[in-house]
């Protein structure tokens, strides 16, 4: 697909948003891809999670691994399509970490997926937390990289479209953007 026929696709489901908002890596944009918003739909989440799948399909993937909150849905579906099974870190005491009875076997392929990206700092702690438990890393799958292949995760690393979406960081936040409220729709205030 083309990146202005995804940009129509989340413009159509209410996806993109504009405003004033903190993200997840903490800095300020005038711009939020809310994924969850277009992954709801069956024919899209399919669609994307199809690009991703299709990537990594000769990659021997054991195992899909997605931080949370975001990543889940994404990350289910392109397991599900691999064939392989799913799981995801969360945080507790601010640390990303696999729970609910979830593990990475030693040697198995791990392929991390995310819905978006602005640094990559969910996904790089994802992989660590693969890593630590003796996983290998496949690379990293990603619906929106924010950064337009600026936030470099991993040597094999994939996203269905990259767009340069500007952000600031908390001292570098424009008069304009800052006469916004803020707004913080991201998942990381999420116990």
């Amino acid at each position: 697909m083309k990146k202005n026929e995804i940009l129509e696709i989340f413009k159509a489901t209410d996806a993109l948003l504009s405003g004033h908002f903190v993200l997840t890596s903490g800095r300020h944009s005038a711009s939020y891809f809310q994924c969850a918003k277009v992954l709801q739909y069956p024919e899209y989440l399919s669609l994307f999670s199809r690009a991703i799948a299709d990537h990594f399909g000769d990659d021997k993937i054991n195992v899909v691994l997605s931080p949370a909150v975001g990543g889940i849905v994404l990350g289910t579906e392109v397991g599900r399509q691999l064939g392989v099974r799913t799981i995801f870190t969360e945080r507790k005491e601010e640390k990303m970490k696999l729970r609910r009875g979830f593990y990475v076997e030693k040697d198995e392929i791990v392929l991390v997926v995310e819905d978006v990206v602005t640094t990559g700092g969910s996904v790089k702690e994802a992989m660590q937390v693969a890593i630590d438990a003796g996983g290998r890393i496949a690379g990293a799958g990603i619906l929106v990289d924010r950064s337009n292949g600026k936030a470099q995760i991993h040597s094999n690393q994939f996203a269905v479209t990259r767009l340069e979406s500007l952000s600031f960081a908390p001292d570098e936040v424009p008069a304009e953007l800052e006469a916004i409220p803020i707004q913080k729709p991201g998942s990381r205030h999420i116990a």
